[in-house]
């Protein structure tokens, strides 16, 4: 059998998209001037800056058994579940959660392909030691590797990670409703809604196609080291989400510790803890200064007050398009939620 890192050459060639595309990204968001590229088979977004180089040293990250993965699309709960996810594997130790959850505890492998180099290179100069407040700095270039064990996070979906990755990691993905993730991702810019929902649907936007990327992922859900998780799950009940979470990492908790555990991970808590707001979107120039926090409501359904009745319908039929085939089915709202 193959050695988990053995180098494999990339097997996709990075596209533009079309030239009216790039002027629409490039004049709407801040952090990427010279526009997009294409990653993958279903166009998956970096920044343009991004190259064949970075994307096969991604490709080829080492691989370690003890190592502990979280791959999510954006803005559907990451640092949320990177805190429970660290917690749970660390047994519950509190005392070492206060330091940042990125750099400190957990290594944000693709962050430097999220806004072209020019913008991170003017927003984020180099640091005596090459530090960065709050985890807000990611490696000038390539990927950053740590020793074993390490914490490994990443928005690029499972077919430009290391295809051996399900086979050595232990992995846990979180999907969430696609409305609410775009309603997530467009309070961090300045573009009026219909025109965001557009380029998000057009995969246009960062990170995307959303849709694509949980698909891949639900595709594995059945493996043995895939943890599926939804985030509408979380928040309907998350003792029940780190029980599974936990059960999947081989931990074992009292009733009072998940207790501790969820009331650490409320969101009204959540959303007072320096070490998880993670400012690195705005120093990264996709996020505007004054857009508020990172951490925003944490809510199921919040999409109703934002999209029109128009939005809803061009939505709903984009949805059902892309889920065709599928048993993939999302939860737009709850009648209760933590």
């Amino acid at each position: 059998m193959a050695s988990p890192n053995e180098n494999r050459p990339f097997p996709f060639k990075l596209l533009p998209p079309s030239d009216d595309v790039q002027q629409r990204v490039a004049r709407n968001f801040v952090g990427l001037p010279n526009g997009l590229v294409s990653c993958n088979h279903w166009g998956y977004k970096s920044a343009a800056s991004a190259t064949e180089r970075e994307l096969e040293e991604l490709y080829n990250h080492p691989l370690d058994a003890r190592d502990t993965w979280v791959v999510t699309p954006p803005k559907c709960g990451t640092n949320w579940t990177l805190e429970m996810v660290w917690l749970i594997a660390n047994d519950l130790d509190y005392e070492r959660a206060k330091a940042p959850l990125k750099p400190d505890r957990w290594s944000f492998i693709d962050f430097h392909l999220l806004s072209d180099k020019a913008v991170r290179a003017k927003l984020m100069p180099a640091r005596p030691g090459g530090g960065g407040p709050s985890g807000s700095r990611p490696p000038a270039d390539g990927v950053q590797v740590r020793p074993s064990p390490a914490f490994v996070n990443t928005h690029l979906p499972m077919s430009l990670n290391n295809p051996r990755l399900l086979d050595v990691c232990k992995v846990v993905y979180v999907a969430r409703n696609p409305k609410d993730a775009c309603v997530s991702f467009y309070n961090h810019c300045r573009l009026i809604k219909m025109e965001f929902m557009e380029m998000f649907m057009n995969g246009e936007v960062i990170a995307t196609p959303i849709v694509d990327h949980i698909i891949e992922a639900w595709n594995l859900r059945h493996h043995p080291n895939m943890c599926f998780l939804f985030y509408e799950d979380m928040k309907k009940d998350l003792r029940a989400q780190i029980r599974k979470v936990a059960t999947f990492l081989g931990k074992t908790f009292t009733d009072d510790q998940v207790d501790k555990l969820a009331e650490h991970l409320h969101i009204d808590n959540f959303k007072k803890n320096p070490y998880v707001n993670m400012e690195g979107g705005k120093m990264a120039g996709f996020m505007y200064q004054d857009r508020g926090n990172f951490i925003r409501k944490g809510k199921t359904g919040d999409w109703k007050n934002h999209f029109s009745p128009e939005m809803t319908a061009r939505f709903d039929a984009w949805l059902e398009h892309k889920l065709r085939g599928t048993d993939l089915t999302f939860v737009q709202e709850l009648e209760h939620q933590d």
